[in-house]
């Protein structure tokens, strides 16, 4: 008569340990890959699930991959509304850009220095997700986030008041790009430690020194319609047609929505 194995298990695992072993392992892998690269079997091999578990907690791909963005990014997003509300309760028209600036990028710097409210890795996956090229993220994205996006687009028209919309958006846009692009480079934390020579350096000094930089470029007056292109000597007769350079602004940012820029 065969002897049946009997599989022992010293201590079985939390009934929820799954799910979040699959969260994990979804994060870890959208943060090196993107969302076009990810692999079901390569999330579930890593998480030590099968492919029915992600069928059980999750019911698909797209559902356990937005439910691995929203464990991080709602609350966050929570977090830099009370800020922004705090700070345009008691500062009012007198907001400043930088204050805006603050609310957008202390409560990310101080959840990525706190595991258990957020990761380790959550200025990558931040990065990451707002850089995505996938239609998949960017409907998220917009789906998720747009009102967050406008509360704080009109934070910073009312502190920028000399910027037109569009004018506005366009900088918003180029800036949380590039942001997003260094956030997502493996290389922050060894860059941050390179840069700041070795010396501790805090979420308020980091924050003072990245809003130093951008609200330069955000204030930087208009120019003139008259001045000349700085670039016009070298470009010579290599300037796009009169269908790309004679578009609208508006058209422009409808291209490039800031409803992404926050």
């Amino acid at each position: 008569m065969p002897v049946r194995r009997a599989a022992f298990r010293l201590s079985p695992r939390p009934v929820g340990d799954t799910k979040v072993r699959l969260l994990d392992a979804a994060e870890a892998l959208f943060i090196e890959t993107g969302y076009d690269a990810l692999s079901l079997r390569q999330i579930t091999a890593d998480a030590e699930a099968n492919l029915a578990a992600v069928s059980y907690h999750f019911g698909s791909k797209d559902a356990l991959i937005r439910a691995m963005l929203a464990r991080r990014l709602d609350g966050l997003n929570d977090a830099r509304l009370i800020l922004l509300e705090r700070l345009e309760s008691s500062l009012g028209p007198d907001i400043t850009c930088e204050q805006v600036l603050g609310a957008m990028f202390l409560p990310a710097l101080q959840r990525a220095r706190r595991p258990r409210d957020g990761s380790p890795a959550l200025l990558r996956l931040i990065g990451r997700a707002y850089t995505d090229p996938s239609p998949f993220i960017r409907a998220f994205r917009c789906d998720h986030y747009t009102g967050v996006a406008d509360r704080f687009f009109a934070a910073f028209q009312r502190a920028l008041p000399h910027l037109p919309r569009a004018e506005l958006g366009w900088r918003l846009h180029f800036f949380i790009g590039t942001v997003s692009r260094s956030l997502a480079s493996p290389d922050t934390d060894q860059l941050i430690h390179d840069f700041s020579q070795g010396q501790p350096l805090d979420d308020s000094q980091l924050v003072g020194r990245l809003a130093w930089l951008l609200v330069s470029a955000l204030q930087a007056p208009l120019p003139a319609n008259d001045r000349a292109c700085p670039f016009e000597s070298i470009l010579g007769d290599s300037r796009p047609s009169a269908s790309t350079s004679d578009q609208a602004p508006e058209a422009a940012l409808a291209a490039a929505p800031h409803h992404e820029a926050a």
